[in-house]
């Protein structure tokens, strides 16, 4: 799932990037409240890292201005200010979780999988249909009870459909989760993507469908018996 990183120390940005993409997270990164609004204005995301200490503004006025407008993207909250009045600031603004630097990233990968468990677009820790389940804190997909091996483009272009199993995704959210943004990304990417694991999940058996809605997006479904 696609995350964006609101942090304005590079170092530390790019630590982030490249352990949330180990932990087979797909990363964006933002360095200002103004590059962060542009980036959730054209990309739908799954959570939201943020930094309240921004060099354009505080990053609690941006949460405000997410929730102003309906954006219920859940917002981790990573900050040096330990304070509980800064924390219930917050929380109160709408962030869905806070967590005081210096953190150890186990903790932050944990409270981010949290986050992307509760009601709403996320279903839990194992998505299940037919006989495939998916085991998204161990990255590990099951068909028929036997562990199988896929791609890391694989596993989040399933988790993206197993998460709406039953329901059209359109290609730009595909787009948006298998690409980081400002990616180099030809016109058949996602086409490509989809047919590789089509002919994956053929390969290993699994009783799953990937449906094209033309001009849409994708659907995943039991495949009839």
């Amino acid at each position: 799932m696609r995350v964006l990183v609101v942090e304005d120390n590079n170092e530390l940005a790019e630590l982030l990037t490249r352990k949330l993409e180990a932990a087979s997270f797909g990363v964006d990164h933002a360095a200002t409240a103004e590059e962060a609004g542009d980036a959730l204005r054209d990309t739908r995301y799954a959570a939201v890292v943020l930094d309240l200490g921004l060099p354009d503004r505080d990053g609690i006025s941006l949460v405000r201005e997410m929730r102003s407008a309906k954006d219920s993207t859940p917002v981790l909250v990573l900050t040096a200010r330990s304070g509980v009045e800064d924390r219930v600031a917050g929380l109160e603004a709408g962030a869905d979780d806070y967590l005081v630097k210096p953190f150890a990233f186990e903790e932050l990968a944990a409270r981010l999988r949290a986050l992307l468990r509760r009601p709403g677009e996320v279903l839990g820790k194992v998505l299940e249909t037919a006989n495939v389940a998916f085991d998204t804190e161990a990255r590990q997909v099951f068909v028929d009870g036997r562990p199988e091996v896929l791609s890391a483009r694989e596993l989040t272009l399933l988790e993206i459909l197993m998460r709406r199993s039953g329901k059209v995704v359109p290609k730009r959210y595909v787009e948006d989760h298998l690409f980081g943004m400002g990616a180099e990304v030809g016109p058949n990417a996602v086409e490509v993507s989809v047919h590789r694991l089509r002919k994956r999940l053929e390969a290993l058996k699994a009783r799953l469908e990937i449906h094209t809605v033309r001009g849409v997006g994708y659907l995943l479904a039991e495949a009839a018996a």
